[in-house]
Order: structure tokens, then sequence, then C-alpha cells
């Protein structure tokens, strides 16, 4: 099992960061909800959305981009 998390999308592909390395990954063979930030769980010939580690990493930058922009 590896994790790697969805940076954007280009096309027909999605660009996934798995440690600080990218690789383009079709986006047909990804879970139908998949978006950007999303991480994702590789794991046997499966690939499934972690919903909670995705929810804590978007939380975690909402913090942190409120924390910049703070008046």
């Amino acid at each position: 099992m590896h994790k790697g998390i969805i940076d954007r999308f280009e096309g027909e592909y999605a660009v996934v960061e798995f440690e600080g390395q990218t690789e383009d990954i079709l986006k047909s063979i990804l879970p139908k909800e998949a978006k950007s930030g999303d991480t994702l769980i590789f794991k046997d010939n499966e690939i499934l959305i972690d919903k909670n580690d995705s929810k804590k990493r978007k939380e975690d930058i909402q913090q942190l981009m409120d924390d910049l922009f703070e008046d």
C-alpha cells in the first residue's frame, strides 16, 4: 500500500505526488469523485480516496491560509 496526493488534472490525466515525485495517472482509473487535493490509497489493484486524510489536509491548508491573511 502507498499513498499519493492529487496535485492537479491535465486533460485525461491526474498528476499525483508520491513523496516529492509526480506521476501522471489516467483519470479513468481513479474514483469518479476524486478531486485535486485528495489523498489516494493504492492497495493491491484498488485505488481509494482516504477521506479522513483529505479532510484533515484541507483543514490544515485552510488554517495556514487564515493565519497568513489575518488582519
